[in-house]
């Protein structure tokens, strides 16, 4: 046969054995998306912790399921501004922790924005503002001026601006002796408690308070002016991220949707 025509028959037989091994490969050997491309068309998620025993901010129900103010707030929140998020219950004195970590993206629980805590992480705007309550059982006669005066075993949830109060208020100014605050991993332990009569008090943020002392024989018998801002908690160095919660903060703030939400909730400040 003339080495032309052989020639020729070679390259037609190469190329189909190419056109055939063509056909059985996968997705995987088109040609690569520019990093331009693959951005355009990536959508941004976010781990959010919370505290999943926080009533009516954030709680864990019968099902499993986060629910409460600040769960429904972020979930509109990212619906709006076009990214997903994974809600993760966290325990509180870790919660910062976790943040700096990177095991969570941000702190959506009802925390209150103090200065200690603003030199570790960057806050959004204010979106709640609350004052500490002061609960005892209905049993007792306990005052305001005997909790105020160091005399009573007052129990607060770890990590929370009801401790922090009593120690920088009450313990530090040698008012009362640091054994009658009694701290707990969860505020229901604190409030167990006083419900059997194993403190006298407990303090902490109204609105959850209110929920957790609910249909037992306990009060709330006075409050603590603080004027707490609530803020979500975010990494400093994630600027991107905390400009968008702040606009998102800012469209539910001034949408139907947050009149619901506080109706839902029956939110008191």
């Amino acid at each position: 046969m003339d080495r032309k025509v052989c020639g020729v028959l070679l390259v037609l037989a190469i190329a189909a054995v190419l056109a055939v091994a063509g056909c059985t490969g996968t997705q995987e050997a088109a040609a690569p998306v520019s990093g331009e491309e693959a951005g355009a068309t990536a959508t941004a998620s976010y781990v959010v912790g919370i505290d999943g025993e926080y009533p009516p901010y954030s709680f864990i129900d019968a099902n499993g399921d986060a629910q409460g103010f600040d769960v429904e707030s972020i979930k509109w929140i990212a619906e709006q501004q076009g990214f997903d998020v994974t809600i993760q219950p966290v325990a509180w004195d870790g919660i910062i922790p976790a943040l700096l970590a990177g095991k969570i993206d941000m702190v959506y629980s009802g925390m209150t924005i103090t200065p200690e805590r603003a030199e570790v992480v960057t806050f959004s705007v204010p979106y709640w503002v609350v004052n500490q309550s002061i609960a005892t059982h209905d049993d007792t006669a306990f005052t305001m001026d005997e909790f105020l005066a160091g005399d009573l075993i007052i129990g607060v949830q770890r990590g929370t601006t009801g401790q922090f109060w009593v120690e920088e208020n009450l313990i530090d100014e040698g008012i009362m002796p640091v054994e009658n605050l009694v701290t707990y991993d969860s505020f229901p332990l604190a409030a167990e408690d006083l419900k059997n009569k194993r403190v006298d008090a407990a303090i902490y943020d109204k609105p959850p308070m209110l929920d957790a002392i609910a249909d037992k024989p306990m009060s709330i018998i006075g409050e603590i002016n603080t004027g707490e801002e609530y803020g979500v908690a975010m990494r400093q160095d994630d600027t991107e991220l905390i400009a968008t919660m702040n606009e998102g903060l800012a469209e539910l703030m001034a949408s139907s949707y947050w009149d619901e939400l506080q109706t839902k909730y029956e939110m008191v400040a």
